[in-house]
């Protein structure tokens, strides 16, 4: 529970459907600097902590709240940290997901006796074959299996997703129909819950000993390889960042490539940044006898995009994506999702 309409509503509704509900909040994060505090957002800040605790007391459940700061520090957070420093984007919410909100809350679930855990996540569950495959909400604009797809089928089928069949707009109606109005308008944070004003770039001037000497000015280049122009270190820029480059060229450039070793940063125009393929590491798979036999599937490469139709090869480990027709700024530590039929079929971790 985040004290949210969603994870409330979650709860309201099964409760309705005569489960026994234990209420569980988990403290991940706090913010470095006392500045900070005062606009931290999110699931995890004291606040929100103390919602999702009044919450429970009201529907007349058990509640506990979990310290996971440590873990996440050492799994999120320094992988975030990581990630950044290597020239990759890194996706947290992706790896938060695996192993915070599914890892260590399952092995809550079971201390505390429970058959399964249920969050406020807009996606669907769906058996087939023998296997439990994540499946589209049904609100297209709040499918969030992009976000969820790391998580192990052994979890998957003792996880309930109360919203997967409702539109956000439903569960609004739903929350202001039980007389929470209040929270029926709640808004809600899109930003990386550990990172104040959603600015990575002081995060890791805060949080990397000795950044000023590790995040030095390089060289701009462009498709060719020729040099173009000064940046401040490649740390503080993603692939088909257009704006804050600080260097004019009389027409729109994008990042197009970090090269982390070298420091250099490939600035390119907008077509340049368009790719028929990509590879990808870390990679999960649900049935994969059953796509390698069937490698046609609708792969997403970041939340908001479309799903693209693609072909697959795979040995298990690796994994190549060739899409029918280019896609636009492929990035690095990004995810890859897989779909077939509206179901999550694999994924993984883009390398290029």
């Amino acid at each position: 529970m985040s004290g949210g309409i969603d994870s409330t509503m979650s709860a309201v509704l099964l409760q309705e459907q005569g489960y026994e509900l234990i209420g569980v909040t988990y403290r991940t994060w706090d913010s470095m600097k006392e500045s900070c505090i005062a606009k931290e957002k999110g699931c995890c800040t004291i606040d929100a902590i103390m919602e999702a605790k009044h919450m429970a007391e009201r529907l007349g459940f058990e509640h506990h709240i979990i310290d996971f700061r440590e873990k996440f520090r050492e799994s999120v957070i320094q992988d975030f940290i990581d990630q950044y420093m290597s020239g990759f984007t890194p996706n947290p919410c992706v790896l938060c997901n695996a192993t915070i909100k599914w890892g260590k809350l399952m092995e809550v679930a079971d201390e505390l006796g429970c058959d399964y855990i249920a969050t406020g996540h807009y996606a669907r569950i769906v058996s087939e074959g023998g296997h439990h495959y994540l499946s589209n909400a049904a609100d297209t604009l709040k499918d969030q299996t992009y976000f969820l797809w790391r998580i192990k089928e052994a979890f998957l089928k003792r996880t309930l997703f109360p919203l997967g069949d409702y539109t956000k707009l439903q569960v609004r109606a739903m929350a202001k129909e039980r007389g929470y109005e209040k929270l029926s308008t709640k808004s809600e944070s899109q930003e990386i819950c550990f990172v104040p004003n959603d600015d990575y770039r002081t995060f890791l001037k805060e949080n990397v000993p000795d950044f000023d000497l590790k995040c030095v000015p390089g060289e701009f280049v462009d498709m060719q390889g020729r040099k173009i122009g000064k940046h401040e270190g490649f740390q503080n820029y993603t692939i088909g960042q257009r704006k804050g480059l600080r260097v004019a060229f009389g027409e729109p450039r994008y990042v197009a490539g970090i090269n982390a070793k070298k420091n250099i940063v490939k600035l390119g125009e907008r077509d340049d940044l368009l790719c028929s393929s990509l590879k990808a590491r870390d990679c999960q798979f649900v049935n994969l006898e059953q796509l390698q036999t069937n490698p046609r599937v609708e792969a997403r490469i970041r939340y908001r995009s479309e799903a693209t139709p693609a072909t697959v090869e795979t040995d298990g480990v690796k994994l190549k994506v060739t899409f029918d027709s280019p896609v636009w700024g492929v990035t690095p530590g990004q995810s890859v999702v897989l779909y077939q039929g509206g179901k999550v079929v694999g994924g993984g971790v883009i390398i290029k």
